[in-house]
This record gives C-alpha cells, sequence and structure tokens, in this order.
C-alpha cells in the first residue's frame, strides 16, 4: 500500500498543534528578515522574554537535547516552570497555569512567517483562557520586529 506524504513547514505543524487546544488562537505575521536570523534570536531566551507579554526573564535550568525546562518570571512576581521543546524555529513551553508557543519558517518568495499561540492554561485541561490572546501576541511580534530591525 502507498500511502499519501506530506511536508510541512513548522508554522504548519504549528497550526495542527494548536488548533487541537481550546481556545488557542494562532496570530501570524510575514517578517522581511532571513529566517536563520529570525530563529537564532527566537533561541535566545534573553530575547524570549523581553518580547513575551508579563515575562522579565526566562532562565533555562535543564536540557536535553530539545527538550527543556525553563523558570520564567512575570512582571507582577509571578513564577513558572514551563516544560517543552525549543529549537530554532519551533518553541512549545507549558506549565500547570502557561502555554506559550512560537514557529518560524521560510515564507515562498522572501521573509520568514512568525506564528505565535500562549495564555493563560486551565488546570486539569489542554485548554487556554481566550481573553486577550490576539491583542498580546500582536503586542510579541511588534516587539520582535523592532529587535529585528535595531
Amino acid at each position: 500500500m502507498n500511502w499519501p506524504t506530506a511536508e510541512l513547514t513548522d508554522v504548519e505543524r504549528f497550526r495542527a498543534l494548536a488548533a487541537g487546544i481550546p481556545g488557542a488562537v494562532v496570530t501570524e505575521r510575514v517578517l522581511p528578515q532571513e529566517p536563520d536570523q529570525v530563529k537564532a534570536m527566537l533561541a535566545d531566551l534573553d530575547v524570549f522574554a523581553a518580547i513575551q507579554a508579563d515575562l522579565t526573564s526566562a532562565t533555562l535550568l535543564e536540557r536535553d537535547g530539545d527538550r527543556v525546562v525553563v523558570l520564567a518570571k512575570g512582571a507582577r512576581g509571578q513564577r513558572a516552570r514551563l516544560e517543552g521543546q525549543l529549537r530554532p524555529g519551533w518553541c512549545w513551553l507549558q506549565s500547570r497555569f502557561v502555554i506559550i508557543g512560537m514557529a518560524v519558517a521560510a515564507e515562498p518568495g522572501g521573509g520568514t512567517r512568525v506564528a505565535l499561540t500562549g495564555g493563560i492554561r486551565i488546570p486539569g485541561r489542554a485548554a487556554i483562557v481566550p481573553v486577550r490572546v490576539r491583542r498580546e501576541s500582536s503586542k510579541t511580534l511588534d516587539r520582535l520586529e523592532r529587535l529585528l530591525r535595531g
């Protein structure tokens, strides 16, 4: 039997993953920079913390290949121990109360597509409270764009 195959970009895989989480909203933007430049910037946890809404720092606690444990600190003193995957072009981190995800892919014709989602997680369920998700995601992409231009 010959099963059909499909090659997906990280952004397409990201959309599929987010689609399985109630309340998750994926916000995307195409940036003029090359994918390698965007991937390198997003793989830096200091940059990651600087562009995320309400984060003041993100510290790597453990790494095993692309599996990571990150301690994130919020602007109001909250802390989260996030676990998941972090590699160039891909980030999916979650704790009991937070989900943060980003993906990067080359855009046909030039530039880089960046997709992200995140928000407050409903404990015990794979769901995000959909309050202000689009607005905060747009702010995050604005911050990323400014850093890439600077």
